[in-house]
């Protein structure tokens, strides 16, 4: 009796485990599921590519979403690594960066029923999403406070490449210097190159020599080498993207907020509750909380330069004050 007692108890746990298994598996494979195809420096930007993965983060910790990505370094090409994603079963595919934008409207075309983000960029197919930011809505701040506080009445400006979208960082931050401090001259360089923090060292290096006493780097991993350079010589910077002040804690004043992780978990919302993405294409600015500052450190404002920052910003958002692209 005991022997029979022994197998039913084992046949029982063995029912029991086998249901469990069954039930955990339906539930991932009824999960969400999203890949992404990281710019081209990929995780360890600590820029773009790191801003979209703590979003993702955030979808799988809160959501139960499921994610995988991609970097170039690996697959070789993006059309590779798109192809993957989806192959993988993925509901959704995001292409992080411009420079993504032609493979991605290869593997689009190839497959119709699949659902793909472009981020930085506008293709026109009914199953691509396109989310840009306004950039320059952001680094007009960032300008307004280089131009409150210089000293030298000289800043610097050094982009990753003379692209389109890296010149909205530049025009942003020039119209901001001149709206608090017309008498100011903006110094700019483009590397030609987002991933060389060593270029970005000596391109500061050169700006500082001329007088800038004050930089906003829209570079990517160039972009700390920049701020780097500039703690190294006592000058002030600014992060871009996401918050970089841990890059230079003695003279990192703010950093512009490119809220990519804001996006990609409203994209995940979106996905989550309704099984699609039913919006069209997104534009995201200070109204928004598409783009903004950090908390400013390192220095202190003024009580009227706080209040003609907060006067500023309400303005943009209000359309008051329209900002170049």
């Amino acid at each position: 009796m005991r022997n029979w007692t022994l197998v039913l108890f084992l046949s029982l746990i063995m029912m029991i485990t086998g249901c469990s298994e069954q039930n955990t598996s339906s539930t991932i494979d009824d999960n969400v599921k999203i890949g992404v195809m990281l710019s081209d420096v990929g995780l360890g930007d600590q820029s773009f590519s790191d801003s979209a993965f703590y979003g993702l983060e955030q979808a799988r910790d809160e959501l139960g979403v499921l994610f995988d990505y991609r970097e170039l370094a690996d697959v070789g090409d993006y059309q590779t690594g798109l192809t993957q994603l989806i192959e993988e079963g993925n509901d959704l595919i995001i292409g992080l960066g411009y420079m993504i934008e032609e493979d991605l409207i290869k593997v689009a075309e190839e497959y119709p029923d699949q659902q793909f983000v472009i981020v930085d960029s506008v293709i026109d197919l009914p199953n691509v999403t396109s989310v840009n930011f306004k950039e320059h809505e952001g680094s007009f701040l960032i300008g307004a406070l280089a131009g409150m506080k210089t000293e030298s009445d000289v800043v610097g400006f050094v982009g990753g490449e003379d692209t389109p979208l890296i010149r909205k960082f530049l025009n942003g931050y020039k119209q901001g210097v001149a709206a608090t401090n017309p008498d100011a001259t903006v110094l700019e360089q483009f590397a030609g190159d987002f991933g060389d923090d060593q270029l970005g060292e000596e391109i500061a290096a050169e700006l500082i020599e001329e007088g800038a006493d004050y930089i906003y780097p829209s570079a990517g991993f160039t972009g700390v080498g920049v701020i780097k350079q500039a703690q190294e010589e006592g000058i002030y910077s600014f992060g871009v993207d996401s918050d970089q002040y841990y890059l230079g804690e003695d003279t990192v004043v703010t950093s512009m907020m490119k809220n990519i992780d804001v996006a990609m978990y409203r994209l995940a919302t979106e996905l989550v509750e309704n099984g699609e993405l039913t919006s069209e294409n997104l534009e995201l600015g200070l109204s928004d909380d598409g783009v903004g500052l950090a908390p400013i450190r390192v220095l202190s404002l003024t009580s009227d330069q706080e209040e003609q920052l907060n006067e500023l910003t309400d303005d943009i958002t209000s359309n008051e004050i329209t900002v170049n692209e």
